[in-house]
């Protein structure tokens, strides 16, 4: 078979993966610009971190899925070891422990692991019969439950769930019977009032106003009315760049990060938003097709549960800043004023662009 060629194929960039995530990012610096009323030092700082996340994402492209493969399950002890270390000797920012100070660098291994867990278990499940057999599951299963209850305790539940989210989907795919996801789900209902009783009051809290946030208005209700109100304005065609007077008149809080998506909503209206969904379709997608012609099971399971976790995130913010879900602290994946999880999720893309220019056997000219 032909092997594909053009420049960007040759540099290890999928131009259609590239396309639709700088699509995104040009789409977020202008929304990060309106959301934090015209500030040039916060847009600067943003492009900052989009830059540094950018050159991240073309350095793992670079890497073929084989080192990846041989990697995964050091980086997940890595992982481990250092969510243990965050227990230990964490630093304590917003009431929570979930930081590590190196002198050099501040980061939360939580984000390590949005891609470490996705991978480990991709690499453990890469060579072996599917669906896996039962030891292999249990394996899978204890890994997951591992790294969610390590980040629990920080406590960072939301988090945990959306990183158990991830290795779950590898799950999935390797062919999980129904019965087990059944027999999951109804565990999980099941286990709901105790893990209510363990839960931290801040947290019982976020679940009460979600379901009734007009019980308490000027209180823990406040972000969540606030940012149903500005979706609402924005209307069919919205207010227009600039126009969010839900962010511009300080109502709506954290409007660069977690409720990003309300002011985008009210300044572009409907339509604005079903151009934004699109956008998010096209990349998934992508990362879908990426998934489906990747050389082994590795590439496969990999890619195809990094494409579902950029759902999932998506997905819950959104639901999240509508009122439809809990808030959970989750910024808009590609939008949201850049930090650690922006890189997190371009070092995704540029693994997603490297199990697709890394094969080996290539279809002529294929998209």
């Amino acid at each position: 078979m032909k092997q594909e060629t053009g420049l960007l194929y040759r540099l290890h960039i999928d131009g259609w993966l590239l396309l639709g995530v700088v699509l995104l990012l040009i789409t977020s610096t202008l929304v990060v610009y309106s959301a934090s009323g015209g500030e040039w030092s916060v847009v600067q700082r943003h492009l900052m971190r989009v830059g540094v996340a950018f050159v991240l994402m073309l350095i793992f492209a670079q890497i073929p899925p084989r080192q990846l493969m041989l990697w995964a399950p050091w980086l997940f002890l890595l992982g481990i070891v250092l969510l243990i270390a965050v227990l230990v000797a964490g630093k304590v920012g917003k009431g929570a422990q979930r930081w590590l100070d190196l002198g050099v660098i501040r980061f939360q291994p939580s984000e390590l692991m949005k891609l470490a867990l996705p991978m480990f278990l991709a690499w453990l499940y890469a060579w072996s019969p599917m669906p896996p057999n039962w030891p292999r599951l249990a394996v899978g299963f204890g890994s997951i439950a591992l790294t969610a209850g390590l980040i629990v305790v920080q406590p960072d539940l939301g988090t945990a769930l959306l990183i158990a989210s991830s290795g779950l989907f590898v799950l999935f795919f390797v062919g999980l019977p129904w019965k087990v996801i059944l027999g999951v789900l109804v565990a999980a209902v099941a286990a709901a009032p105790v893990v209510w009783h363990f839960m931290y009051d801040y947290q019982k809290q976020r679940v009460l106003t979600f379901l009734n946030p007009e019980s308490d208005p000027l209180g823990a209700g406040y972000h969540i009315i606030q940012s149903k109100i500005a979706i609402g304005s924005g209307g069919l065609w919205g207010k227009g760049f600039m126009g969010s007077t839900q962010a511009h008149l300080e109502f709506l809080p954290e409007s660069t990060t977690d409720f990003i998506f309300s002011v985008f909503s009210e300044e572009f209206g409907l339509w604005g938003v079903a151009l934004l969904l699109a956008g998010y379709t096209f990349v998934i997608f992508r990362g879908f097709y990426i998934a489906l012609t990747a050389d082994d099971n590795f590439g496969r399971l990999l890619a195809a549960a990094l494409s579902m976790t950029l759902f999932t995130y998506a997905f819950v913010n959104i639901g999240m800043v509508s009122g439809l879900l809990p808030v959970v602290g989750l910024p808009l994946p590609l939008i949201s004023y850049g930090g650690s999880a922006l890189v997190t999720l371009m070092i995704g893309f540029g693994v997603l662009m490297s199990i697709r220019t890394h094969r080996r056997f290539m279809g002529s000219q294929s998209t």
